[in-house]
C-alpha cells in the first residue's frame, strides 16, 4: 500500500514511518524539515511541505492510497490552528483526488473522563490543569479537528492516545471505542494500532483509545521523563 504519513518527523511519525516500511509498504513521509528526517529506505519519499500549505498538501496526499496524520502541536497559551487547519486541507485534497482512508491521531483529553486508578486527587488536579489551563488552545484544536473529520464522508477513524511515552517495541496494546480507562499510551503502540487500522474496516468512522497496560510508567516518572522534558 501506498501511505501518507502527516507529522512523519515527529516521535510518533518516525515510528509510524518506520513500522510501515518495514511492513512493506511505500510511505511518503511529509515534514517541513526533510533534510533532517532520520530514516531511509529505498520505498520511502520524503516529502518537504507544510500541512498549512494546501498546494503542498495536495501533491503529498495525491501519492497515495491511505493517508495518517501523526500531527503534533506542543502546547501553549497562544491560539493553536494546526490539527484543524492542517487536516482541512488533508480531507480537501483526499476528496479532490478521491482517497478514502484516514486516520488522525487525537488525544484522550479531548474529551477527559476520571480514571479509576488515578485517585481523587489526581483526578481533580492534574487532568483539569492540563486540558483546561496548560492545554486548552490545543485541545480546542483537536477539537475542531474533530469535528471536521466526522463531517467528511471519508473512511475515518480518531485515534486518542493518553499520556505518550517511549518504549522500544510494540505490546500487546488495548484499542477501545469511545473512552478507555487508562493513563498511558507508548508511541510505539501507537504507531502499530494506526498501521493495523489500514488491515481491515473494523474502526471505520470511529473514535477510538489506545491503551498500554505493560510496562507502564509511574505518574511520577511520566511527568520527569516526558511532560518536564518538553518544557
Amino acid at each position: 500500500m501506498r501511505i501518507t504519513v502527516f507529522g512523519a518527523n515527529g516521535p510518533t511519525g518516525r515510528l509510524l514511518t518506520g513500522q510501515a516500511l518495514a511492513a512493506g509498504n511505500e510511505v511518503a513521509a511529509v515534514t517541513r524539515q526533510p533534510d533532517s528526517f532520520p530514516l531511509h529506505h529505498d520505498r520511502l519519499k520524503v516529502v518537504g511541505a507544510d500541512v498549512l500549505d494546501p498546494v503542498a498538501v495536495d501533491a503529498a496526499v495525491g501519492e497515495g492510497e491511505a493517508v495518517l496524520s501523526a500531527l503534533g502541536v506542543p502546547a501553549g497559551k497562544e491560539p493553536i490552528s494546526t490539527y484543524s487547519r492542517g487536516v482541512a486541507n488533508i480531507v480537501a485534497a483526499m476528496n479532490r483526488h478521491r482517497l478514502r482512508r484516514l486516520a488522525v491521531v487525537s488525544s484522550s483529553g479531548v474529551d477527559p473522563h476520571p480514571y479509576s486508578e488515578g485517585g481523587i486527587r489526581f483526578n481533580r488536579l492534574l487532568p483539569p490543569y492540563v486540558t483546561r489551563v496548560l492545554g486548552k488552545t490545543l485541545y480546542d484544536d483537536m477539537r475542531r479537528m474533530e469535528a471536521l473529520v466526522r463531517a467528511s464522508d471519508l473512511d475515518w477513524t480518531i485515534v486518542r492516545p493518553s499520556g505518550l511515552y517511549h518504549l522500544p517495541s510494540v505490546t500487546d496494546y488495548t484499542v477501545v471505542e469511545g473512552h478507555a480507562d487508562g493513563r498511558f499510551t507508548a508511541r510505539v503502540d501507537l504507531a502499530a494500532s494506526m498501521l493495523a487500522l489500514l488491515d481491515n474496516d473494523r474502526y471505520l468512522r470511529t473514535t477510538i483509545n489506545v491503551i498500554t497496560t505493560a510496562e507502564n510508567p509511574t505518574m511520577l516518572q511520566w511527568i520527569r521523563r516526558e511532560a518536564l522534558a518538553k518544557s
